[in-house]
């Protein structure tokens, strides 16, 4: 081993290599097309040169269910005009039901203010089909929307499996959405469907959403009928022009659950763009392609297996929702949980894991990052004997917080790390139950996936960071957008600074291993006396100072060629930005990375703005200290923590 290559924190033992959903793949597939693959570089390797071959293993190892056989596999058209499995049809959720079974539960439930509780596989087709009749009954059919303002409740995975089974296409935000946020986004699908939630509990509150509700759909002028689930349940009220949840279930109570055979590219749901800036872009994905993905990534870089219990902390606003209910693909349970991750404490989630035999515990970099910082060691207090591996995404996981999990959750856990978006609703880079983890490191490019860091001459790098390139396409990416018939807004989104080639926006490094290493959006990169910087660079070394609790830095390009490098901190409570501490800070950029990612002023701030869906908000921030107009640069109802954003305001005018 190298100087230059980090410590080793786990390897599979060759038992659980043995035994993993892509061991036998892999085998598989020697055997099936005489094979001599010696490891899993070079079945990544094979599965990006043979794309067609590829994928249509994908569908013959897991007997996908073709109601009319596919005519060709890929058609010769350039991304994003290329065409899979042209003239097949098949239903998604068809094959979720196919694991149904009698010795498992679908899903476990739980929410702040009570225990776990079980649906069956039986109650859940049950209820998705009374819910399909129903939708039928409005005079639904396969193509129209069904939108949905829910909490991460049973009943949104029930309405998001009834929809899809019929051929509907299916598209949720969470109740924390501001309602002109959310009328950005559904409004653009003229949904025929509505469905809402009463209300949500969160940090031990409850919030009314009634006059949220009615705003919305009295703005949705294309609505037919809208459903109001009673949340509490126990607290049922009957509004004037809204159907009941739990009437419908009565009434449609018995029916059968029948699945639409579908075109391979047939919408399945619409997800959004942050929105941060502009109008978000409804990013549709498609029947076929999200199945083929989701059979892939969760069987073979998740390694889920039957009877398995799979979680990962989510809203109905984040992909990582429609991610989390592709688990139920691999006949494992999925485990829903709604309410705060931090309520009454930051030991809440792993209290869960002990109570339910979690096997694959996921959530965002940022939860893990908290826990770190605020001291807690859930392995000294919990049972965490069920967890086979720690799943992380939604930003860079720095070295500190894999030494975290492997030190204070378990010394012989599957760290998990993974990259990808809601553009794909997969991750294109992630986990291997093949391969080990190394300190700050996401272990592999998935398969299928012609993934590289490239130069601005196009130039393939390793060992250097560049930007996020995949050079072929694959299934899982979107169909279209949403009112963008000429795929105009699609080809700007992906394929303006590389023709011909998807740029993802995030810096990668690609290292002699194949392991990865992500430095954060490419779009708020940190162009330092030409030297760029990945802001997730000067994260990794604050997360290392226990005083600070979060942060966000930009570059700013100011006249005469100037620049200035502010870095905004976030204290733990009551604490006092200090010389010493600015110091501190400092000293440790300037040791541990270089002078130039020294930023010129540290100014402490109340919050760090961030998206919803966990995004820090660097490029908006960037827009406003350079003194371009507030509504324009970003979107108050799709953020956390909209008052965040007055102090860089106010400070904004100081820079002009």
């Amino acid at each position: 081993m190298s100087e230059d290559t980090p410590r080793l924190l786990w390897t599979p033992g060759t038992h659980e290599m043995q035994s993993s959903t892509l061991f036998k793949y892999q085998n598989w597939i020697k055997d099936r097309y005489s094979l001599k693959l010696k490891n899993y570089d070079e079945l990544w390797q094979w599965s990006v040169d043979h794309p067609s071959i590829f994928w249509e293993s994908i569908c013959a190892y897991f007997n996908v269910i073709f109601h009319q056989k596919p005519q060709e596999t890929i058609s010769k058209d350039p991304m994003p005009f290329t065409k899979w499995f042209s003239g097949a049809t098949l239903n998604y959720a068809e094959h979720i039901f196919r694991n149904k079974n009698t010795k498992n539960p679908a899903i476990i439930h739980s929410d702040e203010r009570n225990g776990a509780s079980e649906i069956s596989w039986s109650d859940l087709e049950g209820k998705v089909a009374a819910f399909a009749n129903f939708l039928k009954s409005q005079g639904l059919k396969s193509g129209d929307r069904v939108v949905a303002y829910l909490p991460n409740i049973p009943q949104a995975s029930v309405a998001y499996l009834a929809t899809i089974s019929m051929g509907a296409v299916w598209s949720s935000c969470s109740q924390d959405f501001g309602v002109d946020s959310v009328i950005d986004r559904f409004e653009q699908t003229e949904p025929i469907v509505f469905i809402a939630c009463e209300g949500y509990f969160y940090g031990g509150k409850y919030f009314s959403r009634f006059v949220e509700n009615q705003k919305i759909r009295e703005k949705l002028n294309s609505l037919k009928c809208a459903v109001l689930v009673p949340y509490p349940p126990e607290e049922e009220e009957v509004h004037e022009g809204w159907i009941s949840w739990d009437k419908i279930q009565d009434e449609f109570s018995g029916k059968s659950l029948i699945f639409e055979p579908l075109p391979f590219d047939h919408p399945i749901f619409i997800l959004y763009s942050s929105g941060t800036t502009g109008a978000p872009k409804a990013i549709t994905h498609g029947h076929g392609g999200m199945l083929l993905e989701h059979l892939k990534y969760l069987h073979f870089h998740n390694d889920v297996r039957p009877a398995e219990r799979f979680f990962w902390y989510s809203t109905t606003g984040w992909m990582m929702w429609n991610f989390t209910h592709a688990a139920l693909l691999t006949g494992a349970t999925i485990v829903l949980y709604d309410g705060s991750p931090a309520f009454p404490s930051l030991n809440r989630l792993w209290k869960l894991t002990e109570a339910i035999k979690i096997t694959h515990f996921g959530t965002s970099a940022p939860f893990l990052v908290a826990c770190m910082k605020s001291g807690i060691k859930p392995n000294e207090q919990f049972d965490l004997n069920s967890l086979r591996s720690i799943g992380s995404t939604g930003s860079p996981l720095p070295p500190e917080a894999f030494d975290w999990v492997y030190e204070f959750i378990k010394s012989d856990i599957w760290l998990s790390s993974m990259s990808g978006g809601t553009d794909v609703c997969t991750a294109f880079v992630g986990g291997n139950p093949m391969l080990p983890v190394y300190l700050g490191e996401i272990q592999c490019r998935a398969l299928g996936c012609a993934l590289y860091a490239l130069d601005d001459d196009s130039n393939k790098l390793t060992e250097a960071v560049g930007e996020m390139v995949i050079e072929k396409p694959m299934p899982c990416m979107p169909v279209k957008f949403w009112n963008d018939e000429n795929f105009e807004k699609y080809q700007a989104s992906y394929f303006e600074e590389y023709p011909g080639k998807w740029r993802h926006g995030d810096w990668v490094k690609i290292t002699s291993r194949n392991s990865l290493i992500i430095y954060g959006r490419s779009d708020a990169t940190l162009n330092r006396q030409g030297v760029r910087i990945g802001t997730s660079e000067i994260y990794r070394v604050l997360d290392q100072i226990p005083e600070i609790k979060d942060s966000l830095i930009v570059n700013l390009e100011l006249s005469e060629g100037r620049h200035f490098m502010p870095l905004f901190v976030q204290l733990l409570e009551n604490g006092i930005l200090q010389e010493e501490l600015v110091l501190k800070i400092k000293k440790m950029l300037r040791g541990q990375c270089s002078p130039r990612h020294v930023p010129d002023e540290v100014i402490q701030v109340e919050e760090i703005p961030y998206t919803i869906s966990g995004k820090k908000m660097e490029a908006p921030v960037k827009k406003i200290l350079l003194g371009r107009s507030r509504n324009t640069d970003y979107n108050e109802g799709s953020m956390r923590n909209p008052d965040s954003m007055n102090y860089f305001i106010s400070y904004s005018k100081s820079l002009q």
